[in-house]
């Protein structure tokens, strides 16, 4: 019903910018969260940040340092990441919630040199 595609990951030096997008497809219209996700190796999927129609929320890891945002069709969403250091390393999935199901990306891999 809905289909994720996340794109924009890489590989950069610490200190460096990448930004990613995620491009939703499908039933989208009743989207009304997205979020971003992401898993490093031995540790657990956390959040992000997330996006509703009035309001942002972040990780305290990534606060002042990333920020999501939504195209203005809403099938658009993402995440500018600056600063980047090591232990943002991880594989960065998009998220979306439509009601009654929840849909996964497969994934963009974001790797910071150290």
């Amino acid at each position: 019903q809905v289909q994720l595609v996340e794109s924009g990951g890489g590989l950069v030096q610490a200190g460096e910018s990448l930004k990613l997008s995620c491009a939703a497809s499908g039933s989208i219209d009743n989207i009304n969260f997205m979020a971003w996700y992401r898993q490093a190796p031995g540790k657990q999927r956390e959040l992000v940040a997330d996006i509703t129609s009035g309001s942002t929320n972040y990780a305290d890891s990534v606060k002042g340092r990333f920020t999501i945002s939504r195209g203005n069709a809403k099938n658009t969403v993402y995440l500018q990441m600056n600063s980047l250091q090591p232990e943002d390393t991880a594989v960065y999935y998009c998220n979306a919630d439509r009601w009654p199901s929840n849909y996964w990306g497969q994934g963009t891999q974001v790797t910071v040199s150290s």
